[in-house]
């Protein structure tokens, strides 16, 4: 049974990104799935002046520990202006001053998702050039579009049959490619 720790690149209470990762977690019966809030982890604005003085938070160091002792990670990044959000950068930023491997081996599932046509695209294929920087291994990656007309939030699932079934097929291929 492998470890995965799901997340959203959001901080924002309302987070269709944090619903889309619910909804990925639940599809995975087989093995041991851990969410995480990113917000959860207070991390200032990054500085090398606030490094240099006060080296890394224990909140930084457990967000590390628990992306180290994971197998695999879903991760879906949210998209502000064409762009992942600050709020992402400055996690992956904080992350990388730590560790510049800190995704060392790591299988990635890959998600965005936005209310627009190309369901956060531009930040999901951003994302999906940075990390393998940090180690990490994109196996799968899914842009959501339309999310508030294609996911029912009455009963938590994805309402449009065409997407539904491309979305099963990545959680599939997904947990076929950390299970080798």
């Amino acid at each position: 049974m492998k470890k995965i720790v799901c997340f959203a690149g959001s901080n924002s209470s309302q987070s269709i990104n944090q619903t889309l990762i619910n909804f990925a977690a639940s599809q995975i019966a087989t093995h041991k799935i851990e969410i995480i809030r990113l917000k959860d982890f207070e991390l200032p604005v990054f500085s090398e002046d606030i490094e240099r003085e006060t080296g890394y938070s224990p909140a930084l160091r457990l967000l590390h520990s628990k992306i180290r002792d994971a197998d695999a990670l879903i991760i879906s990044v949210n998209e502000h202006n064409g762009m992942i959000s600050a709020f992402f950068k400055n996690i992956l930023d904080w992350l990388s001053r730590l560790d510049i491997s800190f995704l060392s081996g790591k299988k990635l599932l890959l998600m965005s998702t936005s209310n627009g046509k190309r369901g956060a695209a531009s930040a999901l294929e951003y994302t999906s050039r940075l990390l393998p920087k940090f180690g990490g291994i994109v196996t799968e990656s899914f842009s959501f579009p339309a999310f508030s007309h294609n996911f029912s939030k009455e009963t938590q699932s994805i309402s449009n049959e065409i997407l539904s079934l491309g979305f099963t097929d990545v959680i599939q291929n997904f947990v076929h490619q950390i299970e080798k």
